[in-house]
């Protein structure tokens, strides 16, 4: 690890270690919070009770579906937009504002069109999560070098074996970008849905233990929301960072 990275460790160390100091002297209430250490408490025995873990998995099910349509959707409209400036002018600032619109009053439709279920929530998740793969792959694609292009017509390649051997090893550090962002934005928008579309999951859990003021279970669920994301995009990271390092390199 590098000293950024140890850096960064002990930062969240110090601060979940004062949160622990003030929630056990009193300065935060037990009804506000519990503290850290009874958190991961709580997560553990969350984990051993068969009927959390379906809920966990139909979660994560659901955040996985809405991630991979929004990668493979987000990934191909960002390809085709790029390709045709004046659609690229008319849709740029659509997608600058698209996460000022208020996606869950669109839930009641979303039931009319998709029923009771998984799709309505899956369908938040991905709506959240695809403009960011948008963005990303337009961005990636933007900063291949121009030079490269000539290398490609000098070697005679076609349209597939420069997106392979060009265009997609340039634009990885930023579809990685995307990757995460649309990786948060699949959580944000399935356990948001999961509050109020769903009678089942992570979101209605939590949303189930705030309104019992079983604040245990909710910020065990919490917690584990926090490392399943922050777990992910670590991973992330790292291969963003071993690419661009490649790139750099090259």
């Amino acid at each position: 690890m590098t000293r950024l990275g140890w850096l960064r460790l002990g930062v969240v160390a110090a601060l979940i270690g004062l949160l622990e100091a003030l929630c056990r002297m009193g300065a935060i209430g037990r009804l506000t919070m519990i503290p850290p250490s009874d958190m991961a408490v709580a997560l553990v025995k969350l984990l051993q009770d068969p009927k959390m873990l379906r809920h966990i998995g139909e979660t994560l099910r659901n955040v996985a579906v809405a991630l991979v349509l929004a990668l493979a959707f987000g990934f191909v409209a960002g390809v085709v937009i790029r390709a045709l400036p004046r659609l690229r002018r008319a849709l740029e600032p659509l997608l600058a504002t698209w996460y000022a619109v208020p996606f869950f009053m669109f839930y009641p439709l979303l039931i009319v069109i998709f029923g009771l279920g998984d799709l309505p929530v899956i369908m938040v998740g991905f709506l959240f999560a695809v403009v960011a793969m948008i963005v990303a792959t337009l961005n990636g694609l933007d900063r291949v070098p121009r030079v490269l292009g000539k290398v490609a017509r000098v070697h005679r390649l076609n349209g597939a074996a420069r997106a392979l051997l060009i265009d997609l090893p340039c634009a990885a550090p930023y579809l990685l970008t995307g990757a995460k962002l649309a990786l948060a934005y699949s959580f944000i928008g399935v356990i948001a849905s999961e509050f109020i579309m769903s009678g089942s999951g992570l979101g209605h859990e939590i949303a189930f233990a705030y309104n019992n003021f079983d604040n245990r279970t909710m910020y065990g669920l919490m917690l584990l929301v926090i490392v399943l994301v922050t777990a992910a995009n670590m991973a992330l990271h790292v291969y963003e960072q071993r690419q661009l390092r490649k790139r750099s390199r090259g």
